[in-house]
């Protein structure tokens, strides 16, 4: 598979089967219509986690238009926002979808913020996790002490809930916001730790990549087998085995 970002929490996920978009905000490469114009074979699956403008854009609806194309939206994306002619499903946590184009499953589960995540299984069995706003999001420097433990509690419980279905992921895609200051990490560290990860992309970085990046830095407490990667200009691609 052909990994691509797009930009914020973007990321376009290329198979020889299908191609899905996360979360697509903007595309200042151009990557997905020029993918697209290359393989005018390929299905198209768009997800959306959350109605927030840094996860949804509408101009979704205008692409990939010669392609077979499926919407898969989180529940808070309002219907009146989306083009009633299109193949659109919408999934709330607990909610599963099968027989996407390219062979995908797709289970909706809880989110920290708005919307929901998504746990995508492929044909072949490869894995991918999408957070979308997921996230242990908490700033020690501001909030109280009572508030860092609810958010830290409604984090765990949600993570619980995702490693007792999933005892690991290929690829995933996870907020590291480091307008969180120190705890940046916590979070993305948390989920590495619960669930074995075999790459994870930070995200919903707002360009800050250097900091996001460090994985060095995240607070580990013990070794995990994860390969780590910093994709940060739009465009840029790796190819997985």
């Amino acid at each position: 598979m052909r990994i691509t970002y797009l930009a914020h929490s973007g990321f376009m996920v290329a198979t020889d089967d299908v191609v899905m978009v996360f979360d697509y905000e903007r595309d200042p490469s151009h990557s997905v219509t020029k993918y697209l114009e290359k393989h005018p074979e390929l299905p198209v699956i768009f997800f959306v986690t959350h109605h927030h403008k840094d996860h949804y854009n509408p101009e979704i609806f205008n692409l990939a238009q010669n392609h077979k194309r499926v919407y898969v939206l989180s529940n808070d994306v309002e219907a009146r926002d989306t083009n009633s002619t299109l193949a659109i499903q919408g999934m709330s946590p607990g909610d599963v979808v099968e027989d996407l184009p390219g062979g995908v499953k797709v289970k909706a589960y809880t989110s920290t913020d708005e919307g929901v995540s998504f746990a995508v299984t492929m044909a072949d069995g490869k894995t991918v996790f999408h957070a979308g706003d997921l996230n242990n999001w908490h700033w020690n420097q501001e909030n109280s002490p009572k508030e860092v433990a609810k958010a830290d509690a409604e984090y765990r419980k949600a993570l619980h809930r995702i490693a007792s279905e999933n005892k690991s992921f290929d690829v995933v895609f996870f907020p590291v916001d480091t307008r969180q200051g120190p705890d940046f990490a916590v979070g993305a560290t948390e989920f590495v730790e619960a669930i074995e990860v075999h790459n994870f992309f930070p995200m919903h970085f707002d360009g800050n990549y250097m900091t996001a990046c460090d994985f060095g830095i995240y607070p580990f407490h013990h070794k995990v087998d994860t390969t780590f990667h910093c994709l940060h200009d739009p465009g840029q691609s790796i190819a997985l085995g």
